[in-house]
């Protein structure tokens, strides 16, 4: 019988993630490396959205929107420029669930719409990956979360694991270490929609 530790808990995590359809990946496998880095996913430590995946959902799920429009969306996902985490938490809510403003010429005529991040109607047209141990740099620290999960390239939830074993390590303990996370990694928090 398999020791039960934090590091068991989080592959069975993994492991039952993967057999939901999830992409599982490691997290030191796509942090940054070179532009030729099989795998690298991330420009640098600080960036939680993976830019890459949420660009290509943007494109397939929003096929109708012309291309600059597009590039707009991103650019405003990526970089919301609205002060405080709770208020940034808030829009990116709304971008989520409605679609992200733009405005865009057609016919002579500026047009208004929005781009869709997800696919409510169809779960299958959306990037699923969970990715455990990612180095996320803060402020001042890095912290390295036990899993984050990504839809279409965006964290939207973090999951904190504790060893059973150790009597100390209990729902408050989790608990105290996301809010440790939230002041240290802000920026993973203007994503966030969930934590475990």
């Amino acid at each position: 019988m398999p020791i039960l530790n934090e590091d068991t808990l989080e592959q069975a995590a993994l492991g039952w993630l993967g057999e939901l359809g999830w992409e599982v990946a490691h997290g030191p496998d796509i942090s940054p490396g070179d532009l030729h880095t099989p795998g690298s996913e991330r420009e640098s430590y600080r960036q939680v959205v993976l830019a890459g995946r949420l660009c290509a959902a943007i494109q397939r799920l929003n096929p109708h929107i012309p291309a600059a429009a597009q590039e707009d969306a991103l650019r405003q996902v990526l970089a919301p420029n609205i002060p405080g985490q709770v208020q940034a938490n808030r829009q990116f809510h709304r971008w989520l669930v409605e679609g992200v403003p733009v405005e865009f010429q057609k016919d002579g005529e500026t047009r208004g719409d929005r781009v869709r991040l997800v696919d409510f109607a169809d779960s299958r047209r959306n990037d699923w990956l969970a990715v455990n141990q990612l180095s996320i740099q803060g402020p001042k620290k890095v912290r390295r979360p036990d899993v984050i999960l990504y839809l279409n390239g965006l964290p939207i939830v973090v999951i904190e694991l504790k060893n059973p074993a150790d009597e100390h390590a209990d729902i408050w303990a989790a608990f105290n270490q996301l809010q440790a996370y939230k002041e240290d990694i802000p920026d993973l928090f203007v994503y966030n929609e969930l934590l475990v």
